[in-house]
């Protein structure tokens, strides 16, 4: 295992822009941690960014405390690897929409009418982008 402080390398990359789930992790919760996994997006400033409902737990936590991590994992069947980012959480109240329609069309097919509806209906909802700012990465490659 390794630990950087804030800096992504392009194998962290790499594994950031492929359509895995993330486990997000936010300060003030329970303990120990219940992360959640959530779509997300590496960002040219090397910021990962997600998008949620304006008024959801995680966000009323992250304007208390905004400390946050993400975990990302190669599948099953890959050899074993993972990227742990923590950071200072913004809550954005703008690109969300934009956020959520690059997020369905890289996890989902959207030439798939019921996934299309499903597209439909997140941006028909209110969402703030959640950017996490990189303040440590650890990693793991076997």
């Amino acid at each position: 295992m390794s630990t950087d402080v804030s800096s992504l390398t392009a194998q962290d990359l790499e594994l950031l822009q492929r359509p895995l789930y993330g486990f997000l992790s936010v300060a003030g919760g329970p303990l120990p941690p219940q992360p959640r996994p959530v779509w997300f997006e590496v960002t040219a400033e090397d910021t990962i960014q997600l998008f949620t409902g304006p008024d959801t737990l995680k966000v009323r936590r992250l304007r208390r405390d905004p400390r946050a991590s993400i975990v990302v994992t190669a599948p099953v069947g890959e050899r074993e690897r993972w990227l742990s980012i923590t950071g200072r959480t913004t809550v954005e109240p703008d690109g969300a929409h934009d956020l959520a329609a690059r997020l369905a069309a890289r996890y989902w097919n959207l030439d798939d009418p019921a996934r299309a509806d499903d597209l439909a209906g997140i941006l028909a909802a209110d969402w703030v982008r959640l950017v996490i700012h990189p303040e440590t990465v650890s990693r793991y490659m076997y």
